[in-house]
């Protein structure tokens, strides 16, 4: 990798942990040299995108990329129509509701709203997450054209972290027949044991252009709830993407209409 490439790296390490890493974690994590990771710490530093917290020596993600995040949010409506959605799918499930979309192999967090109670989760607005471990993931991996299916899963790599993760390739094909005839998908216990996640698609002619989660503790979400739960969220799904239509119809004509004055 360049150095653009694997300063990029070390800012997408960083947001997938809110604790941090220092130079020798992500050093090794990353595969790059100490001496390289260290001068690209440090000019990340110096510009002022991550922050070292000195009591730990670790570094995190500073403020100044909300800014970056924040404006590129602000290129779809998807996030402040999806809200009003997702507060409703709160009040029927009780659970924490999200919206993803799909962006260079992984999941991003575009939108939340937190369940009632004291159980919260660690997830917020522009986390990446990987697709074939969240529900989230598999609803946007499941519902796309089969050559983009083929080229979203060239070499991808398929992570474990519990005992129920789908570990190759085969296996998750068949999960996304089996997620096309369904209507939704789940992660169950795939991600971190203990936590259950069911999805749905936001359709347009067809294809996930996002995706809807509710997620909750296996205690929040047996079982004999999750077809309920599946009806709920289909509700919004269908919601935000009948909504979703005429605004990114908007904002096309917006964005023409700017380049024709320019």
């Amino acid at each position: 990798m360049n150095s653009v490439e694997r300063a990029f790296a070390i800012l997408e390490f960083l947001n997938s942990s809110r604790r941090g890493w220092n130079i020798s974690e992500m050093s090794r994590k990353l595969g790059l040299p100490k001496s390289s990771t260290h001068v690209l710490f440090a000019t990340l530093d110096k510009l002022g995108y991550i922050t070292e917290y000195q009591s730990s020596r670790r570094y995190q993600l500073s403020p100044k990329l909300y800014g970056l995040g924040r404006r590129a949010l602000e290129t779809t409506p998807l996030p402040m129509i999806a809200l009003p959605h997702l507060h409703w799918l709160v009040q029927q499930t009780n659970l924490t509701a999200h919206v993803g979309i799909l962006e260079k192999k992984q999941v991003v967090f575009v939108q939340k709203v937190d369940g009632p109670g004291i159980i919260k989760f660690d997830t917020y607005i522009g986390k990446c997450s990987q697709l074939h471990c969240t529900g989230l993931g598999k609803s946007l991996v499941a519902f796309r054209p089969e050559e983009e299916i083929k080229s979203l899963l060239d070499r991808y790599t398929f992570s474990r972290f519990t005992k129920q993760t789908i570990s190759s390739l085969s296996t998750f094909i068949t999960e996304c027949e089996r997620i096309r005839h369904a209507g939704y998908s789940m992660d169950d216990e795939e991600e971190e044991l203990g936590i259950r996640c069911v999805a749905v698609p936001v359709l347009s002619d067809g294809f996930a252009v996002a995706a809807v989660s509710v997620t909750g503790t296996t205690a929040q979400m047996p079982l004999e709830a999750i077809a309920n739960i599946v009806s709920k969220t289909i509700c919004a799904a269908r919601r935000i993407a009948a909504q979703l239509q005429p605004a990114r119809a908007r904002h096309h004509i917006s964005e023409e209409a700017q380049e024709g004055v320019s």
